[in-house]
């Protein structure tokens, strides 16, 4: 058993989980000698002993798979698709008992009926590479969203790669970033990715009618747009008044979801994104809400009542629409970022920096996010340069106070980034301009990661509702929008200082206008009722 990594705690929680496995599921580890195989044999061992429908075998499996510490699963002596190559553990540790759980059809796959669809409808192999690094906390989910397409769909298969054990494939297709996606060798998406782009990307592979997605959905009293703290505040305040309420979201827990560490939710001194996104999902299923995770809304229709187009191709219609759609981060807009981006240009400090260990890279954006990446990565890179584009910091003075104690930090104000330089293919300097005395200069770097705050998520509203200047929802302090029975709350809305506590109460305050919208304008479609969920 491998103490190290899997304690008794552990396995006597995974004890608990296989317990229902209603196929065996076999481990198969390809035969051979590597310097983690002992590892990576101790760890197997450890897990398949928890259940007599668990197994290790040891294969020669013919090329099959990558490397002798590479492992697939059987379930009832047939293929899943699902590969590991190096140790789940970490946050990958997750990806793998689901694995377990699914193939041994001991949990249910949590998707929407229209992304099974979707995926069953593929009709050509499709070979997923998914190039992951054990401290990204977004990597698991695309781990476990291909793994359920696996399962789903036998001509697809997919492969998790710990890139810190195959570092000549990482340099052989140059990633410098996770979660990297490769399908049938080619890249398929890097950088941010999450189950609702995913499913867009595979949409035109798949072989539909145009009925295929019909559902029999009764009109819906409130439909709330969005999975972040405002979303899920929202829906659960329309719920407790009666109303049947569905929730589209792309993702659930939003922006929240790729938060480390929380300090400033009032009465939780300390959580995490990832317990905090559970916590939120565990509060929602208290109530009759349906909900329609993976799906994003395309358009809207004013009208009574409103017409919603999922990116499913299905219409749903509501009497009232709250919009909560949260924000994304913000790119600079210039050139050599947008198409570096998971290749030296990041986002997410946690999940990429160790691709940079002992390298020199920049920082741009001197507010909290900025510095607090700053403090991050200078444990782990050669040199970290800041580039702000004021003429002081705009983060909190302890953070500026850290920053300036570090001696591989260094900050550059009035910079106005230009350009990201590459040099064969990978990120190599950026360029920017002083902003004081016009002189261009060039820092060089091996990645950029951009912290230069948030984005809004208001295209797809098409002119619908009034926008400002910045792209963010007008709303008064009701939540109202400019048009009748469309609210909006969070961060894609005016409302300033976006934080997960605001949003929380901007949530419940714009259901509660909701509401009173409703009882002033007919009789409630389904007072009461519940779509199912």
């Amino acid at each position: 058993m491998s103490s190290e990594l899997l304690s008794s705690e552990i396995l006597k929680a995974v004890t608990n989980y296989v317990a229902d496995l209603k196929k065996s599921v076999t481990l198969v580890l390809q035969t051979g000698t590597h310097e983690k195989r002992e590892e990576l044999v101790d760890f197997l061992s450890a897990i398949a002993a928890t259940s007599p429908s668990l197994d290790l075998e040891q294969r020669d499996t013919q090329g099959s798979l990558r490397s002798p510490i590479s492992f697939t699963l059987e379930a009832d002596g047939e293929a899943t698709g699902i590969i590991f190559s190096g140790i789940p553990s970490g946050h990958e540790f997750n990806s793998l008992i689901l694995a377990i759980l699914q193939s041994g059809a001991a949990s249910d796959l949590k998707l929407d009926a229209s992304i099974i669809e979707t995926v069953r409808s593929v009709n050509q192999p499709l070979r997923f590479e998914v190039f992951i690094s054990l401290s990204c906390h977004n990597c698991p989910d695309v781990v476990q969203t291909l793994n359920k397409f696996a399962l789903l769909n036998e001509k697809i298969s997919t492969e998790m790669i710990d890139g810190g054990l195959f570092q000549g494939i990482i340099k052989e297709r140059e990633i410098q970033g996770v979660p990297s996606i490769f399908m049938n060798g080619e890249l398929f998406m890097n950088g941010k990715v999450d189950t609702a782009s995913i499913i867009d990307k595979l949409r035109p592979m798949a072989i539909t009618t145009d009925t295929a997605f019909e559902r029999s959905t009764p009109e819906q009293d409130v439909v709330v747009i969005g999975g972040g703290p405002a979303a899920i505040s929202a829906a659960i305040y329309s719920a407790r008044k009666g109303l049947s309420v569905t929730v589209i979201a792309e993702t659930l827990g939003g922006q929240v979801k790729d938060t480390m560490d929380i300090e400033n939710l009032i009465s939780v001194p300390a959580t995490t994104g990832t317990k905090l996104t559970g916590n939120l999902h565990a509060h929602l299923r208290e109530y009759d809400i349906t909900l329609r995770e993976h799906l994003s809304v395309t358009d809207i229709e004013q009208g009574e009542p409103k017409r919603l187009r999922l990116s499913s191709g299905e219409l749903l219609q509501a009497r009232a629409v709250i919009i909560a759609t949260g924000a994304n981060w913000k790119e600079l807009g210039i050139p050599g970022e947008k198409e570096n981006i998971g290749n030296g240009v990041a986002f997410c400090p946690h999940c990429d920096g160790p691709f940079f260990k002992g390298k020199d890279i920049a920082v741009v954006g001197g507010g909290n996010s900025g510095m607090e990446a700053a403090l991050d990565l200078s444990g782990i890179a050669k040199s970290v340069t800041v580039l702000e584009f004021l003429p002081t910091l705009k983060a909190d003075q302890i953070l500026v106070d850290r920053a300036l104690d570090k001696p591989n930090i260094a900050i550059i104000t009035n910079a106005a980034c230009k350009r990201i330089s590459t040099d064969r293919g990978k990120v190599s300097a950026v360029e920017y301009t002083d902003r004081t005395t016009d002189a261009e200069h060039s820092v060089a770097i091996a990645g950029v990661f951009v912290q230069i705050g948030l984005e809004p998520n208001s295209e797809f509203l098409n002119d619908l509702v009034e926008l400002s200047d910045y792209g963010e929802i007008i709303i008064n302090e009701h939540g109202e929008t400019s048009q009748p029975g469309i609210f909006a709350c969070g961060d894609v809305t005016t409302v300033p200082y976006k934080q997960i506590v605001i949003a929380m109460g901007e949530g419940a305050k714009t259901s509660l206008a909701a509401s009173d919208y409703l009882m002033r304008h007919s009789v409630p479609a389904s007072q009461g009722a519940a779509a199912g969920s």
